[in-house]
């Protein structure tokens, strides 16, 4: 199986063309794939088939071999990798996701993506796990999220509540779990435990909705910086047609061959 490996930030995929790599059940094969130490290694394994024109299908599956709605940096890499490859004309591609058609577009080295319109809890709502509660915003972009402000996040054992909050009750479905400071009005600082990946370096939708939450707080601005532990994502929650919009960067780190069996 031919694939290419990506990251944004830090958060890495490994893409196969479906069209080109028939036959392969790849919700079987993506936990073997994904692992770092008998495998390519990556957060998940991404598949892309083309649909005609600037359309594609992206498909998203977790290290853990279950499916995701949407991943904000993979959907960055793979408008990289489609006119890297030249498989469409220009620089605006449609991919068709589980949470709808998202648009990215390349400027330079970055890339933009509207991410659509967030939806989220009317007020904040309280889990108690761990020992303690944690209060927060449900926020989704296509898939869940629970948005939780900290006062500092050095104090936040990301892999101790991360995988309980995840797979509470009171997210049937399970959910991402984002830890946000406020460093400012225009930044975030944000670490997140992904659903089904475990902690990753950076995460793309968490990024949209930590920074929906904060507007709807009134603790950021409608343009931020979200700083991740891979590096940094600009979002905009634009008031003119309430899509959120997601920039940051893309890289291939490299392709090869993987032995399916």
């Amino acid at each position: 199986m031919k694939f290419s490996k990506w990251q944004g930030l830090g958060n890495d995929f490994v893409f196969v063309d479906a069209d080109a790599e028939t036959g392969i059940d790849f919700h079987a094969i993506a936990s073997r794939v994904c692992d770092r130490h008998f495998g390519i290694g990556a957060d998940g394994l991404v598949t892309l088939r083309r649909l005609g024109g600037v359309r594609f299908e992206m498909r998203i599956i977790n290290s853990d071999g279950s499916e995701a709605e949407m991943c904000g940096n993979a959907t960055r890499c793979m408008a990289r990798y489609i006119y890297s490859r030249g498989l469409a004309a220009g620089t605006r591609f449609e991919l068709d996701t589980r949470a709808g058609v998202i648009r990215p577009e390349l400027y330079g080295d970055q890339v933009r993506v509207d991410m659509g319109e967030p939806v989220w809890s009317a007020v904040p709502e309280t889990v108690v796990c761990c020992g303690r509660k944690f209060q927060g915003l449900r926020v989704s972009m296509g898939n869940p999220h629970f948005v939780i402000p900290v006062e500092d996040m050095a104090a936040v054992p990301l892999s101790e509540w991360g995988p309980q909050i995840e797979v509470h009750e009171f997210f049937p479905q399970k959910t991402n779990v984002e830890f946000v400071q406020t460093l400012n009005r225009d930044t975030l600082r944000m670490r997140v435990w992904e659903r089904g990946c475990g902690v990753t370096l950076a995460c793309g939708t968490g990024s949209c909705a930590a920074a929906v939450a904060g507007v709807l707080a009134g603790r950021s601005d409608r343009k931020a910086a979200v700083r991740l532990d891979g590096g940094t994502l600009f979002i905009e929650w634009s008031q003119a047609d309430r899509h959120v919009y997601m920039s940051g960067d893309a890289r291939e780190v490299f392709t090869g061959d993987y032995e399916v069996c």
